[in-house]
Order: C-alpha cells, then sequence, then structure tokens
C-alpha cells in the first residue's frame, strides 16, 4: 500500500488537543494537513522510540492504528496492527532524513 491509498486523519475529537496545539498551521490558521511517514510494529516500542525521536527535534507526530489497532490499544496497551506515523506536511522531509538516519543506525547494531 502506497502513501496515497493510506487513509490521512482528519482532524476532529480524535485528535489530542496539546497535539492540536503543536502542529503547525497555515496562513487561515487552520492546522496543516498531515503527511504519513511510515508504519511501525508497535510490539517492541518501534513506534513510540521513533515518535520520541521525532518530538525532540521539534516535528510533531500523529498516530493512527489501523484495522482495529485502537482496541489493542486500548486492551493490551499495544496495537497489534501496528501504528501508521504522520507528521505535519511541511515537516515531511525533515522527518523522512530522521528516519534514514534512524534505520543506517538500526542497520549497523
Amino acid at each position: 500500500m502506497d502513501d496515497q491509498e493510506r487513509e490521512t486523519p482528519v482532524w476532529g475529537r480524535s485528535i489530542p488537543g496539546e497535539l492540536l496545539e503543536r502542529w503547525p498551521k497555515d496562513e487561515n490558521g487552520e492546522p496543516e494537513p498531515p503527511r504519513f511517514l511510515c508504519h511501525r510494529n508497535g510490539v517492541n516500542m518501534e513506534d513510540a522510540m521513533l515518535v520520541s525521536r521525532m518530538e525532540s527535534y521539534g516535528i510533531p507526530c500523529l498516530k493512527q492504528y489501523p484495522n482495529n489497532g485502537v482496541f489493542g490499544k486500548l486492551i493490551l496497551g499495544i496495537s497489534g496492527t501496528g501504528t501508521d506515523i504522520f507528521v505535519p506536511s511541511s515537516l515531511w522531509e525533515d522527518a523522512r532524513v530522521l528516519l534514514q538516519g534512524s534505520e543506517l543506525y538500526s542497520e549497523e547494531e
């Protein structure tokens, strides 16, 4: 499934208010569209570590749990289907550079 086929999150009640406050706004004051960054497995905390890395560089991340993963997150604390990670469109290039750096680091280990 490529980036175009993924469901893009819609700003609404499911988006935490704190994240919405930090998300970049367009010239009309509306949140800029999120762009798909990657899909990570949630079992070994790959998703949490990647989001923490992005956030430490000032890139807010929106997490979405596909295929009823929200239910697993609620009951088990992890999503068995993994996590789709979205970033602001204007910061996508920076996020890709950070993502590639983390993938290179994990290959060296």
